[in-house]
This record gives structure tokens, sequence and C-alpha cells, in this order.
């Protein structure tokens, strides 16, 4: 351990990102800044002008291009990341699909913000749930230490799973928030990450190097079979996650949670089910209390795609409700994101939880003592078909 912490120290989540960034010194950084990620890409470019990176840094004038400077890049071979936000997301969402069409194994961080319209700046994740089936996993952080974790972590689980891989940090909340970081040697991160394991390709080492076609047309007689691979690909990135975060704890002497944290569920009743760094704020204000609506335990979901649905089935099968707290709305009237997987999930058990789904915090809405209040009364109600829209009047 002593040779493996090099110190603590305090970072904002966009500091965490470029820090690890620097220690793991990639091929190529592309990038297009915006708000709140866009510290990420300051930071980085930084570290490169005080000589501390020898990274190629591709500074685009757009997030569409800086993502198709990075496919272009891992395809060559290179170990690429980038970072962006909303409407930049958004942006790139046509080459997302040829990442992970292409099986490229490219590490994007995402500080998480609301989709316009009406314009808004501030932390959601209405952005990385537009983009929740363009096959690349998503990984949730809910700390800052977290964030500088998954970073380290994403760029063995790309390259060994061969899908791209999101590093999801709430915007603002996590972005910009100051916390204590447990910061890992130089040597450490770049022992753990190693060499880079990037593709089947390989035009920058000169093996195999020749004429080379990328992404060709492929007509019906074999397109359904590569959709069909990266499906595959995409169910055995659970094990590697697994497998890495496994890896990770062992090397930093860490306890990274895999797939989901749970707390509180020991005797608990019910649950509450979320992503991100809510979570904190509802552990401290519910779990383990008893009330009226009896022992509330949390649990918080560090992998979203692939879903861990086995993971979640067990994790609440000893509760009889559940509360889905979604960051974002998918707007079919059903719910959030989140909690329309987590009633897949949990469909066809013998004696599955009711489950209630809650849209809050779009925006940037915070959570206020009266929206707990009526979280805790949740329990207490027969469950609705619909979401409830927490914070508004007519929720």
């Amino acid at each position: 351990m002593s040779t493996v912490v090099a110190r603590r120290q305090g970072l904002t989540g966009n500091d965490a990102v470029a820090l690890a960034w620097r220690q793991i010194n990639p091929d190529v950084v592309a990038a297009y800044p915006i708000t709140p990620s866009t510290q990420v890409v300051e930071r980085f470019a930084r570290y490169l002008a005080d000589g501390e990176a020898t990274t190629e840094f591709v500074p685009t004038e757009s997030e569409h291009s800086a993502i198709s400077a990075c496919v272009g890049a891992s395809a060559a071979g290179a170990r690429v990341m980038t970072a962006t936000s909303s409407q930049g997301l958004a942006l790139m969402h046509e080459v997302l699909y040829i990442a992970s069409g292409l099986r490229l194994p490219i590490v994007m961080a995402v500080a998480t913000r609301a989709l316009s319209a009406p314009l808004n700046i501030h932390g959601d994740h209405s952005d990385v749930m537009g983009s929740r089936d363009a096959g690349w996993v998503q990984l949730y952080a809910g700390t800052v230490q977290e964030a500088y974790d998954l970073s380290i972590l994403a760029v063995r689980v790309a390259e060994r799973a061969r899908v791209p891989v999101m590093v999801c940090l709430d915007g603002f909340t996590l972005s910009h928030s100051l916390e204590p970081v447990l910061v890992y040697a130089d040597d450490a991160v770049r022992a753990f990450v190693g060499e880079a394991r990037t593709s089947g390709y390989r035009l920058l080492d000169g093996e195999g190097a020749g004429p080379l076609t990328v992404g060709p047309l492929a007509l019906p007689d074999a397109y359904m079979d590569f959709r069909r691979a990266l499906a595959n690909a995409m169910g055995r990135a659970l094990e590697v996650i697994a497998g890495e975060t496994a890896a990770f704890n062992a090397h930093f002497g860490r306890d990274l949670p895999v797939h989901l944290e749970a707390s509180g569920l020991e005797e608990a009743d019910g649950a509450l089910l979320l992503l991100g760094s809510t979570a904190d704020v509802v552990r401290e204000a519910l779990a383990g209390r008893s009330s009226a609506s009896g022992r509330i335990g949390v649990v918080r979901l560090l992998t979203f795609r692939p879903f861990p649905a086995e993971a979640v089935r067990q994790a609440l099968s000893h509760v009889a409700r559940v509360v889905v707290m979604d960051r974002a709305d998918s707007l079919s009237t059903l719910g959030g994101p989140l909690g329309i997987e987590v009633r897949a999930a949990l469909y066809g058990q013998a004696f599955p939880p009711a489950v209630t789904d809650v849209i809050y915090g779009l925006g940037g809405r915070e959570l206020r003592a009266r929206d707990l209040e009526r979280l805790r009364a949740l329990f207490q109600e027969e469950p609705v078909p619909g979401p409830v829209y927490l914070g508004v009047e007519d929720g």
C-alpha cells in the first residue's frame, strides 16, 4: 500500500479525471470544451504544457470532430480519451455508434448535464441516458474519488472488453466539488493500465501494416452478425468489469464496489435505487431509519450499461418496495430509463418487489426536506404505473 498511495489531495471531479489522464498518459486526447466538463481538458492541457505528459492533443472545432478524431486514432491502435457534456455528447451521437461498432476501446469522461430546450447548464442524467443504447459501457461515479478510480479502471475495461467506456460524473455536483482524494503513485497507475491493448487494428506498431479498410459496407448477409457480436461483447463486459474491479482493488488496496453498492438492506423493508452522487444525500437522510414505512436501504448502481440485472435482483430479493430515483425522463410515460430497466430486470421473479419510479433533480433541481419526506411517504402508498415527478406541484 505504501508504494501505491502517493498522497491525499483535495481535487474537484474534473481535476481528478485530468490527473488520472496525466498519470495514464494516453497516446491521443481529442476534445472540444463544453460546460461542465471543460476543466478536464483545460487541466490536462496544462499538464501537457508543463511537460508532464506526452499525449498528442487534438483541439477540434466541435464535439462531432472530437469523437471522429478519437475513432481514427483508436482505429490506428492508439490509446485514446475525450471528455464532454450535454449537447456536446448529443452532437457526438452519430459517431458513438461507429466507435462501438468498430469495437474501439475509447474512454470518455462525461460531466453529466441537462439537455436543451430550455437551455440549462446544470446537472442531471439526460445526456448520458440519451446515449445508453449506443453500445458504450457506462460507469457512474458517486464521489470524486470514484471519478478518479473509474477513470483508471475504464482503460482496462475498455481494452479487455473491446468496447468504448463512458465514465459519468454528476455535472457540478462532482465535476466542480472539492473532495479529499487518495491519489496513487504515477508508477502504480501506469503499472496497472500497462501497455495499450487497443484493438485488432495495428497500424502504429508496424505489425500487419499495409492496406486496411476500417468500417466497410456490410449488407444484410453480414450486418446482423456484427451487431450480435457487439451484443455478446457487452454481455461479457459485465464479467470484465467485475474482474478488472477486483484487480484494481488488489493493486491499489481499495474497496471499489462491483456493479453496485448496497447499504442498509439488512432487515430493510424497502429500498431506494439510484445512480450517482445523490446516494450519499438519501443514505444520510433515510437509510436504516425506522418509520411508519419500515426501514429503507439504498442501492447505488456504478454500472448501468451493460445493465447488471442479476446483481439488482439479488440486492432487492428481500424487500417488498423499491423506489427508483431517475435523474432523466424517457418521456415514454412509463417512467425514467433506470426505472424501466429495473422493472424489466425484476419481471418474471416469483415475488418481485413493487416498484415506484421517481423523476427528480432535472436541470440541477435540488432535493429539499419536503422531497425527502415525499420519498418516505411513497413507501406507504400504492405503487402507481407512471412516474412521480418529485418537487413538481402536480407530481
